[in-house]
């Protein structure tokens, strides 16, 4: 089975049940700066789980572009990646578990949909803890529909809440129990009983139940009308339906894998380590081509989203080297099959491909005069003569092993290699490839006292990015707080002042809101000047002191575009769409929240103006009295 065939028997199946399919958000996240990246199908809908009506009704379904960092380490393998696709179905106060639960059933083991082999399928359910019960009622639904089945009760397991938990987004909210179903890979017949820590047992479907609101004490409340959010992820479920082990044999991949073959002059699969480069490779130029091919288009950088973007090109381009790929720009021709492979699904790709590929050109040409410097860095401390003072380096020297050339360690340590890694972008394995090329073989006892203190930097540098990161993502939109709200309605007017003030070709490219502030990109080439600033300020405090209502109105996707409507998310929104006007100053597509009218902002003041990458600029503002 090909992947469009997968994901349109998905949608099918759905639509059938008589959900609304609704499209793709993006993958820059709106007014959530709690993530950088939309990591999950339920996220564009955080409002409407919490309480929003959404225009298409109850019942959604779409396939969901998703970004996820946090397990970057372990792409390589075959089930991981950065960029996946998430087939989705939502209950908004509909359905509950026994639906939810038989729907994925038979979508998961009916012939007309997937057919999987039933007996080779297993499920876990939440066990409960001190303040909030067993799921009991999965537990039975499940049973009765493994007897009917004649499967082993066995496979239904009971796990913790690492395991079988969701939510909340936040400190509060909604948040519950969830059920995962996973499918054996392994060669012949399945366990009799699961076991989640046998990675043979893939996960295919997670149906999260909410029916609890964790509050600000810390308690669970039972919620009046619970929802139902589940996830299906394309890559894993395509691999299985097609009895595969590895996500990247699929045609998700194999044109990727194809490509860098003939680049290589490798095969995949002929060693652990170039399947392992080349499934790297394979994922991070595809994450950075749907990043940087985003309506919201990100460009390689040294901040938030642009960060991860630099990471994933240059750590694709390391693995390139390792392969003895030496073609200049070939990471294009990787982004062109990608486009390619993507293009009837997310048109967005090919309409923004040059976009894509100038970007891509750029860092891959900023990236290799970044080794060279490195390497110059690098050469210079190994051709040091004298021992340093500096503490960093004080460490014992390590003497000649086996008849291999001695290392000196004062000379080169870990923890300055992490700092030309941080610096340069120079990793590594790169550091003492170069190393061994000037000095020889390196004794056993140095590569692990180096690999050693290298690790500890590392691990120091990352507890202190999980801190900042925390701190800087810290509240949000999804809480729905007063001045959240209030900021919310106020970069609809900052957008409408600065299309007045700029021209037509202004567009939102991003936006992150905290209670404090509000901070947008737009697409603008150049520094705004004071003048063009100082109207802008105008033009939204008038709009304040008008006291304009702000309404909504629910209308088809067709008729909003019609009447000027603006918006570059209303691809999760579906055929029916929310417009929030204010009199005849801004016409927003948006899923709210809104103040009631603008005389409650307060009075509006930018405090910076910056770039935020190639053609976007970035205004941070506030409220005050």
């Amino acid at each position: 089975m090909k992947s469009q065939e997968l994901r349109q028997k998905y949608l099918d199946f759905f639509r059938g049940h008589g959900h609304a399919v609704i499209g793709s958000a993006s993958l820059i996240p709106e007014n959530d700066p709690t993530v950088l990246f939309t990591t999950a199908g339920m996220h564009p809908l955080v409002p409407y789980l919490l309480g929003e009506k959404h225009p298409a009704g109850g019942r959604l379904a779409n396939a969901q572009k998703c970004i996820r960092t946090g397990d970057i380490d372990e792409v390589g393998d075959p089930v991981h990646h950065t960029f996946f696709e998430m087939m989705g179905n939502w209950s908004l106060g509909d359905y509950f578990k026994s639906e939810s639960i038989a729907y994925s059933w038979e979508f998961l083991t009916s012939p007309k949909w997937l057919g999987l082999d039933k007996s080779r399928l297993a499920v876990s359910v939440f066990v409960g803890e001190e303040d909030i019960p067993f799921d009991a009622e999965s537990q039975a639904i499940w049973e009765k529909i493994f007897q009917s089945d004649n499967l082993p009760l066995s496979r239904i397991a009971r796990l913790p809440r690492k395991n079988n938990w969701w939510g909340p987004v936040g400190e509060s909210g909604p948040c519950g129990p969830d059920t995962e179903i996973f499918y054996w890979t392994g060669e012949g017949q399945a366990p009799e009983v699961f076991d989640e820590q046998d990675k043979l047992w893939v996960e295919v479907w997670n149906n999260v139940f909410m029916q609890y609101s964790r509050n600000r004490q810390g308690g669970y409340d039972k919620l009046a009308r619970p929802n139902v959010d589940t996830g299906l992820g394309l890559e894993r479920s395509l691999a299985v339906v097609n009895g595969l082990a590895d996500n990247y044999l699929t045609d998700l991949f194999s044109g990727l894998i194809t490509k860098l073959e003939e680049l290589s002059q490798k095969r995949y699969g002929q060693d652990e380590e170039t399947t392992r480069a080349m499934r790297i490779i394979a994922d991070h130029l595809k994450a950075a081509t749907f990043i940087i091919g985003d309506d919201k288009g990100i460009a390689p950088s040294n901040t938030d989203q642009g960060y991860v973007v630099r990471r994933l090109i240059r750590r694709a381009i390391r693995y390139g080297r390792s392969l003895g790929i030496a073609q200049a720009a070939w990471i294009k021709e990787i982004a062109k099959i990608v486009i390619a492979d993507y293009q009837a699904v997310y048109p967005e790709l090919s309409q923004n491909q040059k976009f894509i590929f100038e970007n891509l050109e750029k860092e891959e040409e900023k990236f290799s005069r970044t080794l060279e410097k490195g390497i110059k860095v690098l050469n210079t401390q190994m051709e040091a003569k004298e021992v340093t003072s500096d503490p960093i380096h004080n460490i014992p020297d390590v003497s000649p092993v086996d008849g291999m050339l001695g290392f000196t360690p004062y000379h080169v340590t870990g923890s300055w290699l992490f700092d030309i890694y941080q610096t340069f972008g120079f990793p590594l394995e790169l550091s003492l490839e170069e190393i061994e090329k000037m000095r020889g073989k390196m004794a056993p006892e140095a590569l692990d006292l180096i690999q050693a203190d290298f690790s500890q930097a590392l691990r120091q540098h990352q507890e202190l990015s999980r801190t900042a990161a925390a701190g800087k993502f810290k509240g949000g939109l999804a809480d729905h707080s007063e001045e959240t709200t209030k900021l919310h309605t106020t970069a609809h007017l900052l957008l409408a002042a600065l299309r007045q003030v700029l021209g037509d070709h202004v567009v939102q490219k991003g936006s992150n809101i905290t209670p404090e502030r509000l901070r947008l990109d737009f697409s603008h080439p150049d520094k705004l000047t004071p003048e063009q600033l100082a109207e802008v300020e105008r033009l939204v405090n008038m709009a304040i002191d008008k006291d304009w209502p702000v309404v909504w109105n629910e209308m088809p996707l067709e008729e909003a575009k019609r009447i000027g409507a603006m918006g570059v998310f209303d691809s999760k929104y579906g055929e029916t769409v929310k417009v929030y006007q204010v009199a005849d100053f801004s016409k927003e597509i948006c899923g709210g929240p809104h103040v009631e009218h603008t005389g409650v902002l307060g009075r509006f003041k930018i405090k910076k103006e910056e770039s935020s990458s190639a053609g976007v600029r970035r205004i941070k503002a506030v409220l005050g009295n």
